[in-house]
């Protein structure tokens, strides 16, 4: 098992960097750059106000910066930037120079690379911040809506699984399925819309807060009412993100049961008079349960960074998925190619404990005697 570990783990380096070289490559074909983004503001054609030549801070991580732009340096009064004709070459040189884009692109590649090792991840050009203090600021609400919604959805799930699975084409399993299949073809966010308009002072009730992760007098509250007051603003995120994501895993489960159910040796532990529960749990559960519980670092990584973008949005809340989208829009891209290295590192690691979770929860299975 110690060889296999440490063939997965090398197996990383070479997974990660392909990643991020496609990513930076692809970055250099995209419009709108950082440098078109000042460009539009100094010209006053920018859609919105939010970028900063302060802000670029000298940064020097960034990937690309635009569709007409492969290189680095030079004027501003060729066609090489939209809207940059008429403006001081000088001026737009500077630009380049705060952002990084003096440079060639293989240069900025690499020296954003080896920042990376060392998990230095530069500044936001446009927030005057630190990446890893953004990411730290933001991670709070991601990591409750990750670790509740999950928590959730498998508390849900696995008992209702094992139910459908048991009482299979009963009266119970059939209007259960009607549930479940209303998760799958209603999507989260709208749920959570209906949750608003109901719950949230929409059209009729108004008992639950719209807007942040906590109260704006939480630092002065008692222990208790802090705990209160968070799940208070916590409970219709999370229920949106529940009833969106249970449906999957529960057929999952049910189907995983039923498989076992129908096998030999299940047939053979009835036979020798086992109780229904005794062979249910004794027997099937673990075998049953293997694909299910293996996959929970997966599905945790899943709701954490890439479910609760439009939940984050509907409700206020501030988190990793909105800073991801912002970015993206604004072409931050310390924040974007920094965010994507780290959690694209997370996923591996996350794989790679996924597949020990199969030798925990079975000790017969052993990916070294695997036949190749």
């Amino acid at each position: 098992m110690t060889a296999y570990i440490i063939r997965r783990l090398l197996l990383i380096i070479p997974t990660l960097f392909g990643i991020m070289v496609v990513n930076f490559a692809i970055i250099q074909f995209a419009p709108g750059g950082p440098v078109e983004q000042v460009i539009a503001q100094v010209t006053g054609t920018a859609v919105s106000s939010t970028a900063r030549v302060s802000g670029a801070g000298g940064s020097e991580t960034g990937g690309g910066q635009g569709a007409r732009d492969s290189g680095g340096g030079g004027g501003g009064n060729d066609s090489r930037y939209r809207g940059a004709q008429g403006l001081d070459p000088a001026f737009i040189a500077q630009i380049e120079k705060q952002f990084g884009f003096d440079k060639p692109a293989h240069e900025r590649f690499l020296l954003m690379m080896g920042n990376f090792l060392t998990f230095d991840f530069g500044e936001s050009y446009f927030r005057d911040q630190r990446v890893i203090d953004l990411v730290l600021e933001k991670m709070p609400v991601s990591i409750s809506l990750g670790v509740w919604s999950t928590f959730l959805i498998y508390l849900i799930s696995i008992p209702l699984g094992i139910s459908k699975a048991v009482r299979d084409g009963s009266p119970f399993d059939l209007w259960t399925s009607a549930v479940v299949i209303l998760g799958y073809a209603v999507p989260s966010f709208l749920f959570a819309v209906l949750l608003v308009v109901v719950f949230a002072g929409g059209s009729f009730l108004d008992w639950f807060p719209l807007r942040g992760l906590v109260s704006d007098d939480w630092d002065s509250l008692p222990l208790g009412q802090q705990i209160l007051d968070y799940l208070w603003h916590l409970v219709l995120p999370i229920t949106a993100l529940t009833i969106g994501g249970f449906a999957g895993l529960t057929m999952l489960t049910k189907n995983s049961f039923l498989e076992e159910i129908n096998k030999q040796y299940v047939v053979t532990a009835r036979a020798k008079g086992l109780t229904e529960r005794r062979v249910l749990y004794g027997h099937v559960f673990r075998n049953a349960m293997l694909i299910v519980i293996a996959g929970f670092p997966g599905a945790f990584i899943s709701v954490l960074f890439t479910g609760a973008l439009l939940i984050e949005v509907i409700f206020s809340l501030d988190g990793l998925g909105l800073l991801g989208f912002e970015s993206a829009i604004r072409r931050d891209y310390p924040v974007m190619f920094a965010t994507l290295y780290f959690f694209t590192l997370l996923g591996l690691i996350v794989n790679l404990i996924s597949d020990l979770s199969y030798t925990i929860i079975d000790p017969r299975i052993d990916f070294e005697r695997r036949e190749v």
